[in-house]
């Protein structure tokens, strides 16, 4: 899948942007793939994967599109 990011927090996690969805997903630092948190921006293009969690959908195997 495709999205933008649309926010960074300072604890290591931020959300995305999906197109066509309703509600952002939330990932975590942990799941980016081939990139630094430290390198990401808001509004970078990125790819994913979405998974489930107790806490609901999440995108992981985030990379820099």
């Amino acid at each position: 899948m495709q999205g933008t990011i649309k926010k960074l927090t300072d604890k290591n996690f931020g959300f995305i942007t999906q197109e066509g969805a309703d509600k952002d997903l939330f990932f975590h630092a942990n799941e980016l793939e081939g990139v630094d948190f430290t390198q990401l921006q808001e509004g970078d293009a990125v790819t994913f994967e979405v998974s489930e969690t107790p806490k609901g959908p999440a995108a992981v195997q985030v990379k820099k599109a």
